[in-house]
């Protein structure tokens, strides 16, 4: 069979994903921290951009309003994920003459202004003290402690095997045998035999029962220091379980005593610490402050959106040095280069900006309800639905919503929260999943503590009370969800 040669002319669409569209979609999902540490990345890597926090010029409005000249650069696109017009922007930035460029802006530069007073002070937060952490605190009382240098040695190690809650957890990793308490004396040149009894120091150190190896044993250290009785030590030692249950009667028979002498031995034994380093959680596990992307305030009978731009800098172009380096023959294309990556960058975060005020502006309009009268009057709503609304795909709108935060007069929620699954009500009303949560979380927590409701009481109150008709698996699920145990656990004696 002959081989031959042919020509053909073939039409077919493509998405043709260009750095810069790279770019601005990856910023779009980026939380305000991660943005803000993407910013000093790019500005550690580009010597033509800069911030207004060394000196004030002009910012992302600023390139955007000066664009109108012949050598405009248009913005990113809404839906930058399809339009083709893309492409045409990059390679409009690539035609730019530069010099030409920066020299007319140069003549429309206002003189800088001085900063100085309170905005020279370094911000509040760097006057902070940094919290201890267990392993920190630990170390001091070793420190202060009249160990030898081999019990240190040993101390140190068991300190450095804690885990979160401050047990001591020498299990190996996978494939690897667990370690123990003469392994790390072995180690530190330490007898095996004076092991226990190190530790025994160590889990007296303030927390106490901190480097207990199980809950019974953490307890029991308590129980120790503090003085507690022998019932109560006996109740700590053998019949937690029964304590967990509330099988008081079984405690008592067991350990032939009143059952009201049961009941106050307990309740002296809830006093006890399960977690030693409650109090010294480490610094990336705390609940910190988080400051929202976006503001919702209300003005009269409307609610408007605010962006808050409060600690992000604005970029903008150092003129000056990129005309000075363009005047060099060798720098001249790398400073073009920088210089088209800085107009991105602005563009593509003053895009991130507009599109999520732009979502949560819808959303605000879906959810009026909501920010009226609270949680109870939160509207089912799906990723669709803004979607629609706002002219932009689905998978964008994941985006805009994940780890942004927006500030409401009903507090502060991401706004991922605002989307939830529906379920139907008797009065063929659709309800919010996260409604239903609130509502069986209102109901616990006025009920009898003494004589809890099951889950299937609490089924029957919704639809009486609410008109809300679910499952009792499902009343079991969102329960769990909420992290509220069982009636049999939530169940109080005294």
């Amino acid at each position: 069979m002959g081989m031959e040669m042919k020509l053909q002319v073939k039409m077919s669409q493509q998405l043709v994903m260009t750095p810069q569209l790279v770019q601005a979609i990856r910023l779009l999902q980026l939380s305000r921290l991660e943005l803000v540490d993407e910013i000093r990345k790019e500005l550690d890597g580009n010597p033509v951009l800069a911030d207004d926090i060394a000196e004030p010029r002009r910012t992302a409005a600023d390139v955007e309003a000066a664009a109108s000249s012949p050598s405009r650069l248009d913005a990113i696109p809404e839906r930058a994920e399809s339009d083709p017009s893309l492409r045409k922007a990059e390679k409009q930035t690539k035609e730019v003459d530069w010099e030409q460029f920066l020299e007319n802006r140069t003549q429309q530069q206002a003189l800088p202004t001085h900063r100085g007073g309170f905005e020279e002070l370094p911000p509040i937060e760097q006057n902070l003290t940094k919290p201890s952490s267990l392993r920190e605190h630990l170390l001091w009382q070793l420190h202060m402690s009249d160990m030898v240098d081999n019990e240190k040695e040993f101390a140190a190690l068991v300190i450095g095997n804690l885990d979160e809650r401050g047990y001591l957890d020498l299990k190996g990793d996978e494939g690897q045998p667990d370690l123990t308490i003469e392994d790390l004396a072995r180690e530190a040149d330490l007898n095996p035999e004076d092991a226990p009894y190190v530790l025994a120091m160590i889990q007296r150190f303030e927390p106490v029962g901190v480097a207990a190896r199980d809950l019974r044993e953490c307890m029991l250290i308590q129980a120790e220091v503090l003085g507690y009785d022998e019932i109560e030590k006996a109740i700590i030692s053998d019949h937690l379980g029964n304590v967990e249950r509330r099988n008081f009667g079984a405690i008592a028979k067991a350990l032939k005593i009143p059952l009201e002498e049961v009941y106050e031995s307990v309740q002296e034994i809830q006093k006890l610490e399960s977690t030693p380093a409650r109090n010294f959680t480490e610094v990336d596990d705390r609940q910190i402050a988080i400051t929202p992307d976006v503001y919702v305030i209300k003005d009269g009978d409307k609610y408007v959106v605010a962006d808050n731009d409060k600690g992000l800098q604005r970029l903008y172009v150092n003129e000056q040095l990129a005309q000075r380096m363009l005047k060099d023959p060798k720098a001249k294309e790398f400073i073009n280069e920088k210089l088209r990556s800085a107009h991105w960058l602005i563009r593509a975060i003053e895009q991130r900006r507009r599109t999520i005020i732009r979502v949560t502006e819808t959303i605000v309009e879906k959810q009026r309800a909501f920010l009226d009268h609270g949680v109870a009057h939160l509207k089912p709503m799906i990723l669709r639905d803004i979607a629609e609304a706002v002219g932009m795909h689905e998978s964008t709108i994941s985006r805009v919503t994940s780890n942004k935060y927006v500030h409401t007069p009903q507090g502060l929620f991401e706004l991922k929260y605002f989307f939830n699954s529906s379920i139907s009500t008797v009065a063929d009303e659709d309800i919010a999943s996260e409604s239903v949560k609130q509502a069986i979380k209102k109901i616990i927590s006025v009920e009898n503590k003494s004589d809890p409701m099951s889950d299937q009481a609490i089924v029957k109150l919704l639809e009486e009370k609410d008109g809300i008709k679910i499952a009792r698996r499902t009343v079991a699920k969102y329960r769990e969800m909420l992290g509220i145990l069982s009636s049999q656990k939530r169940k109080k004696m005294f």
